[in-house]
């Protein structure tokens, strides 16, 4: 029998399949995922062109129609219509599972709230991969997906994360990954361990284990290229026990620094972010001068 028999509401809507692709091995796309691609009446993918390659190798010949995030929201409403139309259509991104970091969670929202069936149909999903392999604690995990790119949005999510005491899993793109690892040891501190899995399941899968520190001098020797995974471990709760005022200064101290190189003052800067971030100004004087002093 048809798996798309199992919508919620037979003859009514059509059903909405989540369907997770490969993210290089196409032998790890799953005999239930091509057996839904084939049941399905249209499939609605991230990129036409490259789900059009994986179908030809499938010997798959399905009506196609484009859903990138550009048009998200416009393509959402057609998406809905068809399921509506009693349609069963698949949902893929380029590689892996839809919704993470890639289009389809506004999609089934909509499909969520009009009561249609969504079934997600499981496969490869790059961060639970380099997670397991990490040799991290797998216990309790976030995943923070692609990093903000504008600079304001950036910083905050950083100081998000020095704290943070799961395990962090970060998406980052070949000609961005040197400038987050330096981040990334500049908040979350140079001994904190990392490892950096690069080209998931393809012919040079790597994972490259270290610390920060250790990851920034040898990712700025190497030559860049694929595609990144980062898994990089919490903070132990004892370091959070006894982390003590001066640690939470360092990246205001970072902030200081590069304000005072633009002709801004010291006392007024330590004024101004003591009162934004409701921390004390003298605690944070005394750090600066301690920096400052040693010529650091």
């Amino acid at each position: 029998m048809k798996e798309i028999c199992r919508e919620q509401n037979p003859g009514i809507s059509g059903t909405l399949f989540l369907v997770a692709t490969p993210i290089g091995n196409l032998g790890d796309l799953t005999e239930r995922a091509i057996r839904i691609l084939n049941e399905v009446d249209l499939i609605a993918a991230e990129d036409t062109r490259h789900t059009r390659k994986l179908l030809t190798h499938l010997s798959i010949r399905k009506p196609i129609i484009s859903y990138y995030r550009e048009k998200e929201r416009e393509q959402a409403e057609k998406l809905l219509a068809y399921l509506h139309e009693g349609k069963n259509i698949a949902l893929v991104s380029d590689a892996g599972t839809p919704g993470l970091s890639d289009p389809g969670t506004l999609l089934v929202q909509k499909v969520v709230e009009k009561g249609i069936s969504v079934v997600p149909v499981p496969g490869p999903s790059a961060c639970v991969l380099a997670l397991i392999a990490s040799g991290l604690s797998t216990e309790r995990f976030v995943f923070e997906g692609f990093l903000p790119r504008k600079k304001k949005l950036r910083i905050s999510r950083f100081k998000l994360l020095v704290t943070e005491e799961r395990t962090i899993i970060i998406y980052e793109a070949p000609h961005r990954l040197l400038e987050t690892l330096k981040e990334l040891q500049t908040y979350l501190g140079k001994n904190r361990r990392i490892v950096v899995a690069r080209e998931l399941t393809k012919l040079y899968e790597e994972f490259w284990r270290g610390t920060l520190e250790e990851a920034v001098k040898i990712w700025g020797e190497r030559e860049i290229k694929g595609e990144f995974t980062l898994v990089i471990e919490g903070i132990k709760q004892e370091l959070l026990e006894s982390k003590d005022e001066k640690e939470d200064y360092y990246y205001f101290y970072q902030e200081i620094i590069k304000r005072v190189k633009k002709g801004e003052k010291p006392s007024a800067l330590i004024r101004e972010i003591a009162r934004r971030e409701n921390i004390s100004r003298s605690g944070l004087y005394q750090y600066y001068l301690g920096k400052t002093e040693n010529g650091k």
